[in-house]
């Protein structure tokens, strides 16, 4: 697994520097701890810390070269596996004009970092507060004793539903016009319209899978705003709740098994942090093929468009 995560970091390290070609900019490391600079840090520019890096492809789409973005937890790691801030990290926290964090939970081991930044009076943006959060309804994911798997638990997911990150961008633009005096309300009206489009797009996509075939299980529950949207139904996932630190027990893997069968499951959808051996072995014992996503690392040009559109067109593919 180490082996895996390593592998992932290096990738990611590159993707982050093609982002250079997109937004016309050289990311430069920030801290040893892997924080990146999206922009220049030219002197009288207000600086906006973003915690992980998918939200930080959209906020540094929405403010250009109005501001320095800096990105927290960088590419190729997830949020959800407990990032550990450096002190560099802590100090371009309480350093900066507006921090950008995605709430419910996700940020993990930048908790209390960011609840120091926010104690020192920094400005604080979270994008959940601008969507309907997403919670675990009855029947989905599979039993178990995981606070975060139990009805009602919040899902952080939300950049898995371009309407929910619509809904953000049109927060996030009122707030930088009235903490930081910056207008934005032109890129904020272009970026939501790509959403929109985006929307209708995967929308377009998924409607070629048979409904009885909307099934989906996944490494861990990072789908479930997708689900809602596009009308699948979750049907479990290898590691038994929404933060891809959990563990796979036995009896775990043979009610996952059975939710499969009685589903008449086409596909097992894996993500970084599942174990590759464990998803092999529910495939093989129960003939289904196995397919990596990604929804949690940007791909090599840095946008969160093609991250969503590389997410429906593997479900899709893997389901029709």
């Amino acid at each position: 697994m180490k082996r895996k995560y390593t592998m992932l970091a290096v990738l990611g390290v590159v993707a982050v520097l093609v982002i250079a070609i997109v937004f016309g900019v050289v990311p430069r490391p920030l801290s040893n701890s892997g924080s990146w600079i999206l922009g220049s840090t030219e002197k009288g520019k207000p600086t906006i810390v973003v915690t992980y890096s998918i939200l930080g492809s959209i906020v540094k789409e929405l403010v250009g070269d109005n501001a320095t973005v800096i990105v927290s937890i960088p590419a190729g790691v997830s949020p959800c596996e407990g990032f550990d801030p450096s002190a560099r990290d802590i100090e371009a926290l309480n350093k900066a004009d507006l921090i950008v964090q995605n709430g419910l939970d996700l940020e993990g081991g930048m908790e209390k970092a960011l609840a120091e930044a926010q104690s020192n009076g920094v400005k604080f943006f979270t994008a959940s507060d601008y969507i309907t959060v997403r919670h675990v309804g009855p029947g989905q994911g599979i039993p178990s004793d995981d606070p975060d798997q139990a009805v009602g638990a919040a899902d952080p997911h939300l950049w898995m539903d371009p309407l929910d990150m619509k809904s953000a961008v049109a927060g996030l633009a009122v707030v930088l016009q009235q903490d930081l005096g910056m207008n934005v309300s032109s890129r904020a009206q272009d970026l939501e319209n790509q959403l929109d489009s985006l929307n209708t797009e995967i929308a377009n996509e998924v409607a070629s899978i048979p409904p009885e075939d909307r099934c989906l299980v996944t490494g861990h529950e990072s789908l479930g705003y997708f689900a809602q949207r596009y009308g699948f139904k979750l049907v479990g996932a290898i590691i038994p709740g929404l933060s891809s630190q959990g563990e796979v027990s036995a009896a775990d893997m043979k009610a996952l098994e059975a939710q499969i069968e009685e589903n008449n499951v086409k596909a097992i959808f894996t993500e970084l942090g599942t174990s590759p051996a464990v998803a092999k072995e529910i495939g093989d014992d129960t003939g289904v093929k196995v397919v990596e996503l990604t929804t949690h690392i940007l791909p090599s040009d840095g946008s969160y468009f093609t991250l969503m559109r590389n997410v429906a067109g593997n479900i899709t593919d893997a389901l029709k």
